[in-house]
């Protein structure tokens, strides 16, 4: 990296240069911040009342999909969103606190209260929400907003200091932190007020989500791309054989030569095939290996000529369809083994669930 006209030392080689007594010094002081701000998280735990649940509850109220009523002719309403917005700092916990919302099933974003007043005011319907957050409660942009919002008659949400402030005083529902110390040695750059103003709008966040019953499989679904939510998918929706596409079970009273015949030629291939009873249910699996560790003891003709029940292994380790990703590599890693069966409600094999369909999927780290 170059810094002005020198190329700036490594982190190592600014380190080991360090004075002992100054890296002392700066070590204590970044406790002290995190003890300072984690203490005044705690003081503000101690003061929060019944205002936190009634904006858990209004949210979730009016963000939740109405439950389907066939006695009723008039449509419900559509549910709203939850709209977020502050000034400054706290505009951007505002920023997070809305995509926190979104990934946990509450629909929401950002309004930019400048903006509001320059158009974006569109961007709210009827039937929203809004979650106003200022330390102060006197910010001139959000009060500007707050005004417009009243006459739209959205209800408003707002985390300040003190109800005695005009954003505390116009809001429908006040969250009251109480007189927070910065950590700032000036006592001005906002720092633990926004960490508690955060802290706060995540207890909303979770709050609305238990309300909603957000599952780990909702989990999934919000989130396809990152890892957690790759590992919270499904078997049946990972596995790539498939009965009726690229895989079929084969009865167990085949032989091997029999097997061996109707091994695909073309397209990937699957390193197992998978046995089936008279009744189609699971019964065993054969594996590349298990056909290795065959050829060793018993002659080729013999081994193409007996049947593959007296070969296969019985009562394979299996997964349902409906099981986690994660659980499914979790038997593999345990197991020491490269397949799975993938079976229905009734035992039959419906597909089969390898390693690489993990690897592909970046399950498998």
């Amino acid at each position: 990296m170059i810094c002005g006209f020198s190329i700036c030392p490594a982190p190592a080689i600014i380190f080991s240069t360090m004075l002992p007594d100054l890296a002392s010094s700066l070590l204590a002081a970044a406790r002290d911040v995190l003890r300072s701000e984690s203490a005044s998280i705690a003081a503000v735990a101690d003061k929060l009342d019944t205002a936190v649940a009634a904006a858990i509850t209004l949210i979730h109220q009016r963000t939740n999909e109405p439950s389907p009523n066939h006695l009723i002719t008039v449509p419900p309403p559509l549910p709203g969103h939850l709209v977020t917005s502050g000034v400054g700092k706290s505009g951007l916990v505002a920023q997070r606190l809305s995509a926190s919302f979104a990934s946990t099933g509450t629909p929401s974003h950002f309004l930019h209260p400048v903006e509001a007043l320059h158009g974006d005011l569109g961007r709210v319907r009827r039937n929203d929400t809004a979650l106003l957050l200022s330390y102060s409660g006197e910010s001139a942009e959000l009060i500007q907003l707050l005004d417009s919002l009243k006459r739209r008659q959205i209800p408003l949400i707002a985390i300040t200091a003190t109800r005695k402030s005009t954003l505390g005083q116009l809001a429908d529902i006040t969250i009251e932190l109480g007189p927070i110390e910065e950590v700032c040695p000036h006592g001005l750059a906002p720092t633990t007020t926004v960490n508690c103003i955060s802290a706060v709008g995540d207890a909303l966040v979770l709050g609305v989500m238990s309300l909603r019953h957000f599952s780990k499989e909702d989990f999934a679904a919000f989130h396809p791309a990152g890892s957690l939510g790759r590992k919270l998918l499904k078997v049946g929706q990972v596995m790539e054989f498939k009965i009726g596409d690229n895989f079929t079970p084969l009865p167990e009273t085949l032989t091997l030569q029999e097997i061996l015949n109707r091994d695909p030629v073309k397209g990937r291939r699957a390193g197992a095939v998978v046995l089936i009873n008279a009744k189609d249910e699971l019964s065993g699996v054969f594996t590349d290996g298990d056909l290795r560790r065959h050829l060793k003891n018993i002659p080729s003709p013999d081994l193409l000529a007996a049947p593959i029940s007296n070969l296969m292994t019985k009562n394979p380790k299996h997964i349902h369809h409906e099981a986690l990703a994660s659980e499914a590599l979790a038997l593999l890693n345990q197991y020491r083994i490269d397949e799975l069966p993938v079976i229905d409600d009734a035992h039959r094999p419906i597909g089969l669930i390898d390693v690489q369909d993990l690897v592909r999927l970046r399950i498998v780290d």
